[in-house]
């Protein structure tokens, strides 16, 4: 396997800009960096399983890819949508992460798992990743389970540097909270744009 090309692209997919990083960097900013890591975990043990599906049923989900394209289509563009539509509505008072009774982030972790399915970023990610580099390359089953552990840790590492960055600015970004969410929900509303149009 070409090695430095598998890690560009690993990385190069990972931490651009995607609804997974911008979700991380919003829940980083509206909760802080120790509770975003249940959302970043999820992430990654979302992306290990969606990899490790797509090792064992790459042909599968490549035949069935077409007909699943357009539903998960709908379903990604319409949660980016929702999401954008949340975070513009957001009220100030949403975001006092000193709270600790607020229960709106005890799904943060089902939440980062659950994207990773309908993320078609994602989806079409470990497809590729696993049939251009993993197949060609090997045909054990412990293979694919240790490159779909280290693609979750990838997935991981990724959320966590955008939650750090919410979080990091969290107390500079209380003051232009407006403008933030405005642009957190445009950012969200060019994820769904770029699944229509991809």
């Amino acid at each position: 396997m070409p090695m430095l090309s598998f890690l560009l692209f690993v990385f190069v997919n990972s931490f651009t800009p995607g609804p997974n990083n911008f979700m991380a960097m919003s829940f980083g900013n509206k909760y802080g960096l120790k509770k975003t890591i249940k959302f970043c975990l999820g992430v990654g043990v979302g992306f290990f399983v969606l990899a490790l599906l797509c090792s064992f049923f790459n042909a599968v989900l490549i035949n069935i890819l077409p007909i699943m394209e357009i539903p998960l289509n709908i379903l990604g563009v319409g949660y980016m949508l929702y999401l954008a539509f949340k975070t513009l509505t957001s009220k100030d008072n949403n975001y006092n992460v000193n709270d600790g009774n607020d229960s709106s982030d005890n799904n943060l972790f089902v939440m980062g798992v659950l994207l990773q399915f309908i993320n078609p970023k994602g989806v079409l990610y470990g497809i590729t990743v696993v049939a251009t580099f993993l197949l060609p390359y090997y045909n054990s089953y412990f293979s694919y389970l240790i490159f779909s552990l280290f693609l979750g840790v990838v997935g991981l590492m990724s959320s966590c540097s955008w939650s750090l960055f919410g979080s990091i600015f969290q107390k500079v970004l209380v003051q232009y909270r407006k403008p933030f969410n405005i642009i957190m929900a445009v950012l969200f509303v060019y994820s769904a744009i770029s699944i229509v149009l991809r």
